[in-house]
């Protein structure tokens, strides 16, 4: 008996000291990263440091193995040029990554989800990536979408186009929510995002800029990074949602909450080289207690403005889908959702479905509703332009000389701020005729409520 348990004991000692085992590797490029993953049979601690002359990149594992093989991995176009292991003691592994330049290399472990076990995960940073800045719009309460102090073009002539950044949610590692059969999420948002770019791009006066371009992760603050590279106007988060209930369905549309603005200003004031930013956006004045107090204040009023316009452009884009699928709320819903942070570009979120629901997931792997989706989208990111086109663009330009033609459609969401006046001198029609078209009593309106559009008279468009 004794002699058993000392067998066992050694056994168990073993296992602890070799406790996970790397049985694959997988890697995908991004624009301006690499990421790595390490498959592994268990949960292990690690360390990870650089070495220069050459440069190289090297990983301790504590009580691992590595059986994985490394031959078929694409190091074409990554910083990578090899991969080789060796035990580095009796209770560790030594993982070095060959590199044909310098990085800046991030890493940490995950647990298991639905599709992976334990993961240890490294990221590789090309090195001399410009630093982005938040440049603070000045929050005009007559134009509620907040316009970049950069154009792609020249403004002053208005030519500048709208650009529109679409951000398909997650890719790479984080596959999103999974659907019946294997859907993923990520290749279902991908495709939808592309196909609406594809519609933006071809209306006058736009350009849409595509956050991920392929199956590779980008952080949730390195999204709205990039949007701010493009100067985008608008920053347009495409999802498919998942619940515990199969039975969930229906689409949705998101903005930033109250808390999450509030949040968000608390993290941007805190944090000196954003603030920096940010006060030199508005004037580039120092930072004393008194400057720190005007950010502040100019920061709560710009995060107002934005917040107000993705809540006009969100109900227009839920009035349009909710055209073709069915909806899941039929109002704007707000939460504290990372990619909606941004201060100075009005930004939604849009669900376009429950992928755990098996006649959703059915119909959003498709084409067909892919593309209705995207028409959808496209429809109300087009319908709030036209009605607050941005300064200094090609659409505010010609609006303000009479030549646009605002897409008037049959009926007209209440959305927040309207009232019957502002509706009816929206559409070129008169208060009176707006009312006895909806058989309304009194001048009263709901937030969210349906209104049918008569004929009136509009401007003339003359698109070049």
């Amino acid at each position: 008996m004794l002699k058993w348990m000392i067998i066992s004991l050694c056994l168990l000692m073993s296992g602890l000291l070799q406790a996970a085992d790397i049985q694959n590797v997988r890697l995908w490029r991004a624009p301006d990263n690499t990421r790595l993953v390490f498959d592994l049979t268990g949960p292990a601690d690690h360390t990870l440091f650089t070495l220069s002359s050459p440069e190289r990149i090297v990983i301790d594992i504590t009580g691992a193995s590595f059986s994985a093989s490394t031959s078929g991995l694409p190091l074409d176009g990554t910083p990578l040029t090899g991969m080789r292991s060796a035990p580095r003691d009796a209770s560790s592994l030594r993982v070095v990554l060959d590199l044909s330049q310098g990085v800046t290399a991030k890493s940490f472990s995950l647990p298991p989800n639905q599709q992976y076990g334990h993961r240890l995960v490294v990221d590789l940073f090309d090195n001399d990536q410009p630093r982005e800045s938040i440049s603070l719009p000045s929050p005009d309460v007559a134009t509620p979408l907040p316009s970049n102090t950069t154009p792609k073009v020249n403004a002053a002539s208005g030519d500048r186009l709208i650009v529109v950044a679409l951000d398909a949610g997650h890719g790479g590692e984080d596959p999103g929510a999974l659907g019946p059969g294997g859907v993923r999420e990520k290749n279902v948002v991908l495709a939808i995002a592309q196909e609406l770019k594809r519609l933006v791009d071809a209306e006058p006066g736009f350009k849409a800029e595509l956050v991920r371009t392929g199956d590779y992760f980008i952080p949730l603050r390195r999204r709205t990074e990039i949007a701010r590279k493009h100067n985008a106007d608008l920053f347009v988060s495409v999802h498919a949602d998942a619940f515990t209930r199969a039975s969930a369905f229906g689409a949705s549309v998101f903005a930033l909450s109250d808390g999450g603005a509030t949040s968000e200003t608390a993290r941007l004031l805190a944090d000196r080289e954003n603030r920096s930013d940010l006060i030199g956006g508005v004037g580039g004045v120092s930072l004393d207690n008194k400057d720190q107090v005007l950010a502040s204040v100019l920061l709560d009023l710009s995060m107002t403005a934005t917040l107000s316009a993705s809540l006009d452009v969100g109900q227009q884009v839920l009035a349009a889908v909710g055209k073709i699928t069915p909806l899941h709320k039929r109002r704007v819903e707000q939460a504290g959702f990372m990619v909606l942070k941004s201060p100075d570009i009005p930004s939604i979120l849009v669900e376009t479905g429950f992928i755990s629901n098996p006649g959703e997931a059915k119909k959003l792997v498709t084409k067909s509703h892919q593309q209705a989706l995207a028409r959808a989208m496209h429809t109300g990111i087009r319908d709030y332009f036209h009605r607050y086109p941005p300064p200094g663009t090609r659409l505010a330009a010609l609006k303000a000389g009479g030549k646009l033609q605002a897409h008037r459609p049959a009926e007209h969401t209440v959305s927040r701020g309207d009232t019957l006046s502002i509706i009816a001198n929206r559409y070129g029609i008169s208060v009176s005729s707006l009312r006895d078209a909806n058989n309304l009593r009194s001048d009263k309106i709901q937030l969210g409520q349906t209104l049918k559009v008569p004929a009136g008279s509009m401007l003339v468009q003359n698109e070049p």
